[in-house]
């Protein structure tokens, strides 16, 4: 059974930092296409950044330039960095997989961003 643990959210003022991670239990990490997904209070679950199985990545366009996502295959886990963050960045954190034409993973809890102005 595939386990999703995302960590590292807070509470932060505008223009800080946070570095999310999420560890992937009971499976093979290496081969998947990865993603990190948000889900701010009254709105649906969105994307906002994604990496391959061979780490190319891409982003949401609001979130370009500010967040990177990367991954540590020997450790099963992969970050989400969160540079210049908004208000509007506020939200529950989530990292599933994003293989094409698969779905989701169980979700896991998720980690909470909180951003004030």
């Amino acid at each position: 059974q595939v386990q999703l643990a995302e960590s590292g959210g807070g509470l932060v003022q505008a223009g800080g930092s946070l570095r999310l991670s999420c560890v992937v239990s009971g499976i093979a990490f290496s081969p998947h296409d990865m993603g990190w997904y948000r889900q701010a209070p009254g709105k649906q679950r969105e994307l906002v950044a994604r990496i391959s199985s061979r780490s190319y990545t891409t982003y949401k366009d609001s979130v370009e330039g500010r967040f990177t996502i990367s991954r540590d295959n020997a450790e099963n886990t992969v970050y989400l960095q969160m540079n210049s963050l908004k208000p509007e960045d506020t939200a529950v954190y989530y990292c599933n997989r994003d293989d094409p034409g698969s779905f989701p993973w169980t979700w896991g809890q998720g980690t909470q961003v909180t951003v004030s102005s």
